[in-house]
């Protein structure tokens, strides 16, 4: 079989299946365009609101992970201070 015959096959196929869904639709074409039109807008709204979810863990994760560095830095900020002074003290003594 060549290429060419098989890509009319596949056309023909796919017009016939597009003949078919129009004449076996239980609605009119515009009551079907909106059906599809408001589960889009369905879809759509849930897929933004998991990405507003997401991004507001992602945003209070940050959050909490600049926290604990700040806690952190100033531990460390306070541990080298008195490591300082116990070296001053031990020079001077």
């Amino acid at each position: 079989m060549n290429t060419g015959k098989i890509l009319l096959g596949f056309l023909a196929g796919m017009a016939a299946g597009a003949v078919l869904g129009v004449l076996f639709a239980p609605d009119k074409g515009t009551e079907t365009r909106k059906k599809i039109a408001g589960k889009s807008f369905g879809y759509l709204t849930k897929v933004g609101n998991q990405f507003n979810e997401i991004v507001d863990e992602i945003s209070e994760k940050a959050k909490n992970v600049k926290k604990d560095a700040t806690r952190v830095v100033s531990n460390g900020k306070v541990k080298i201070e008195e490591v300082e002074d116990k070296f001053i003290s031990s020079l001077m003594s």
